[in-house]
């Protein structure tokens, strides 16, 4: 048993390299791709691609909701899940009701018992 010990011990004394565990895999050999050449910016129609999130909203169970086409500048109430018209509008989805405008007439109104 010591003996292999003191071989153990004198091999790696000889070698540096084996004396050190690497800590990292060697990184693979670069490759050479050809670079894929860039594909033109798609217009797709607001009305198709509202007709389309519209389907897929609906088919994940959502009820009452809404999907508005704005101006790309236009601050949103609500969640930006799409661009249409080659980056132009943007459409906004709403989940739940608008709110009706509520009547104001500073009179308190009698609640049901």
């Amino acid at each position: 048993m010591r003996t292999l010990v003191a071989i153990v011990a004198l091999a790696l004394a000889a070698s540096p390299a084996l004396a050190q565990t690497p800590t990292q895999t060697p990184a693979p050999a670069p490759t050479q791709t050809p670079t894929p050449t860039p594909t033109p910016t798609q217009r797709k129609d607001c009305g198709e691609l509202k007709t389309e999130i519209e389907t897929k909203i609906r088919n994940n169970g959502v009820k009452v909701f809404t999907l508005t086409v704005v101006g790309k500048d236009t601050a949103e109430d609500g969640k930006v899940v799409g661009t249409c018209d080659g980056g132009t509008n943007k459409i906004v989805y709403k989940r739940g009701v608008a709110e009706a405008p509520r009547e104001t007439t500073g009179e308190a109104k009698p609640q049901p018992k």
